[in-house]
């Protein structure tokens, strides 16, 4: 069955093409959703609700642009949603801190460990790290999604990339410790 085929049969609600998309795409979901929750049970818990929220607006697609692309962004603004709701956006401090240049190396850090850093990191400094720096996102639209302003966005990444810094220096001086 076409892809195209596949959409239609969601669009009246077959459970079988429903079936077929979530087999389809849900590895590709999983991965945006674990980008964005804190672990993997939240991820997984994320990527359901995901689902029921694509299936429940499938007849929204239009046929328009990439289908994975408006799966992607359902996905997205299904995990934020969820942040939005547990209010991890309380400003805090607004005062917008100097940015932060991060270098990593190959060599020295593993992408496995990046990610589980970047995991760590808390709620509204991971979104905006990974909505600005993995996706691309400028920090209007970040700001839009979030229900922040522009100055909280450019703050909170300024934060992520001083904490990752720290950890990453930190571990370069626990690594280098343990190979004397």
């Amino acid at each position: 069955m076409s892809l195209s085929q596949l959409i239609e049969n969601c669009k009246i609600d077959d459970t079988k093409a429903q079936g077929e998309l979530y087999k389809l795409f849900s590895s590709k979901l999983f991965s945006v959703c674990l980008k964005y929750s804190r672990n993997r049970a939240e991820a997984e818990d994320n990527l359901q609700d995901a689902f029921l929220t694509i299936f429940k607006k499938i007849e929204q697609y239009k046929n328009k642009g990439s289908f994975e692309g408006w799966l992607k962004r359902i996905t997205i603004n299904t995990v934020l949603q969820r942040y939005r709701n547990e209010k991890v956006f309380d400003i805090i401090n607004e005062n917008i801190i100097e940015d932060v240049e991060l270098e990593v190396d190959d060599d020295t850090v593993s992408i496995d460990y990046l990610l589980q850093i970047i995991q760590e990191l808390p709620d509204r400094y991971r979104l905006v790290f990974n909505l600005y720096v993995l996706d691309g996102y400028s920090h209007k639209d970040i700001a839009d999604m979030l229900g922040i302003n522009v100055g909280t966005s450019k703050s909170n990444l300024a934060r992520a990339r001083q904490s990752l810094k720290e950890t990453i220096e930190n571990y370069k001086t626990v690594q280098s410790l343990q190979s004397l």
